[in-house]
Formats: structure tokens, C-alpha cells, sequence
């Protein structure tokens, strides 16, 4: 728990400095103008959401492997933080969008807007399953299911711009096409923007582990009382 607390109190610096280094430190884009400064949060969110689908990805072939309690809570946990980061990706995507292509998404289809959108409503779907199917192994086993078919979309996310033609710019990270100071700059928030990522999985994984401990030990309360009240 000391480290858990130790990660979550460096967030707050670890977001402070990569503000610096967005708005301060990082020239503004000749083209753009200031409305490319959300790159760096826009592109380190869907990475740190890739991350967590990952972990619910692992989490699922084990649990569907070896039935491991761990790896079903890790799923279980990772998936809504995945989620969380999506639908950040989405937003700053579209603010972004907006004034420099005049996209409008009731007119113009996007391959990077609709693979998303379907990565959202399959890890919406999975966290629906584990919220309000009955808990045990059959909505476990479900929810793993789900989690590993839902991985599928997450490559199809990633190169759909190379696959399609689509108003979403082309990478500038793999072909180096990035200046050394944005790069920077958005290698910064990428390590702001996963520590976060991985402090809230940490957080849910073990209040998860909590829950589930004391739920087992209500459990044996009531066993032990009924065996006492028995003939």
C-alpha cells in the first residue's frame, strides 16, 4: 500500500512537468497553431489504453488457461481504466479534429473514429458484463471471452490509418518525422500519462482484492452462524 500511495503522489509532479514540457518547452507546430499541443495527451492516452486492453487480454487467456483468481481480478481491473483512456483519446481526438480539418462526424467516415468507437463499446460491454452478471465462473469465463476477442480491434485501431484512407494524420512517431523537442516532450507525458494508468489498475486490483476478501470472510460468518444455530 506504501508504494501504491507513493505512485499516486507522484502523479500529480509527473503531470505537472510534462505541462511544462507540452506548453513551455515544446515550440508550437507551424502548421497547427496550439490546437496540436493535444497530441501529446491524445497519443499518450490510446497508448496507455493498448496497455490496459493488453493486461485484460493476459488476464483473460489465463483465467480461461488456468482459472487463476489473479488473473481475473487483473482483467477485471484494467478493463474500466482501459476504458477511462479511450474515451479520453475520443475526446481530445475530436477537439483537435475539428478546427484543423473541419471534420464532422455526422458527414465524413473516419477509419480511426469507427475502430475506436468499437474498441469503446466492446470493453463497455465486457465492464457491463462483470458489473451486473451474476459473479462466479460462468460470468468470469464470459468476461474473458470478451476480453480476448476484444484485443482483436486494438491492431485494427493502431494501423488503421495505414490501411484505409482516412482524415487522421499519418504516424510521426515510427517514421521520426517528430522533432527532437515534441518527441520529448511527448515522451514525458507518455511516462505521466501510463504512470497514472498504472496507479488507477494497481488502485482497482487491490480493491478489488479487498472486496473479495472481505466478501469470503462474511462468507464464512454466516456458515459458522448457521452451523451454531443448527439442531
Amino acid at each position: 500500500m506504501t508504494k501504491l500511495r507513493l505512485a499516486a503522489l507522484l502523479c500529480m509532479p509527473a503531470f505537472a512537468v510534462a505541462a511544462y514540457m507540452d506548453f513551455v518547452f515544446a515550440p508550437e507546430d507551424a502548421l497547427q497553431g496550439p490546437v496540436q499541443r493535444i497530441f501529446y495527451l491524445h497519443v499518450s492516452s490510446a497508448i496507455a489504453a493498448y496497455v490496459c486492453f493488453a493486461l485484460v487480454l493476459a488476464g483473460s487467456v489465463l483465467y480461461l488457461w488456468r482459472e487463476s483468481p489473479r488473473a481475473d481480478r487483473l482483467a477485471r481491473a484494467a478493463a474500466p481504466v482501459g476504458l477511462l483512456f479511450t474515451s479520453v483519446t475520443f475526446v481530445m481526438g475530436m477537439i483537435w479534429a475539428k478546427p484543423i480539418w473541419n471534420w464532422d462526424p455526422s458527414k465524413t467516415w473516419d477509419a480511426r473514429l469507427s475502430s475506436t468507437a468499437v474498441l469503446w463499446a466492446v470493453y463497455a460491454g465486457y465492464v457491463l458484463v462483470r458489473r451486473f452478471a451474476p459473479p462466479g465462473r460462468t460470468a468470469a469465463r464470459l468476461a474473458a471471452v470478451v476480453g480476448v476477442v476484444g484485443f482483436v480491434d486494438v491492431p485494427i485501431v493502431h494501423f488503421s490509418v495505414q490501411w484505409w484512407r482516412t482524415l487522421h494524420p499519418q504516424p510521426v512517431i515510427e517514421t521520426g518525422a517528430l522533432p527532437g523537442s515534441m518527441l520529448a516532450a511527448w515522451m514525458v507525458t507518455l511516462a505521466a500519462v501510463l504512470l497514472l494508468a498504472g496507479t488507477l489498475v494497481a488502485t482497482r486490483y487491490a480493491t478489488e482484492r479487498n472486496r473479495e476478501a472481505s466478501e469470503a470472510r462474511l462468507q464464512r460468518q454466516e456458515m459458522v452462524q448457521l452451523a451454531a444455530e443448527a439442531p
